[in-house]
């Protein structure tokens, strides 16, 4: 099958860490290279940069909740990064480890096998995460008003029939 993107990477996406392999294509023959890496925004920097010095041109990792989100917002910029749905890319029934999940996600990206995610404009995504976090203010505002009625309700309660 013919390889679309010679210098690419696979990142198995998890809560605590982060699993990359990047393929490397060179006529026939083809090197992998795995390294893990934590979430914080230094480990990440520190992806990128490896990412960086091997010349990695795209990037795939599936849609794990919301842990992809900062892996996503730190690499945009640098190099092609394709979000996929984990239902997509299913790997073959077996012996599955982190290891195993991005090589396969680096299999099918060079090969162009993965359809990438929808994932808005930054400006978007921003303005998504302004209004979310409005509704969550204004929801604890209304349990903190109800928490006050409530208590003032028991409060007169317990007066009048005393």
């Amino acid at each position: 099958m013919e390889v679309l993107y010679a210098r690419c990477c696979g990142i198995d996406v998890h809560k605590e860490s982060l699993v990359a392999c990047v393929r490397v294509q060179e006529g026939r023959r083809k090197h992998t290279e795995v390294q893990s890496f934590g979430t914080t925004t230094a480990e990440i920097l520190r992806l990128h940069a490896w990412l960086s010095e091997a010349e990695c041109t795209h990037v795939a990792m599936e849609s794990t909740g919301v842990y992809w989100q900062p892996v996503f917002n730190l690499l945009e910029g640098s190099v092609s990064v394709i979000l996929a749905n984990a239902h997509h890319i299913k790997a073959v029934p077996g012996r599955k480890t982190d290891v195993k999940d991005c090589e396969w996600l680096a299999d099918l990206l060079a090969h162009g096998l993965i359809r990438a995610s929808f994932i808005p404009p930054a400006d978007i995504r921003n303005v998504r995460d302004l209004t979310r976090h409005r509704k969550s203010l204004i929801r604890d505002r209304v349990k903190a008003a109800n928490r006050v009625t409530s208590y003032s309700r028991a409060r007169i309660s317990n007066w009048a029939t005393s």
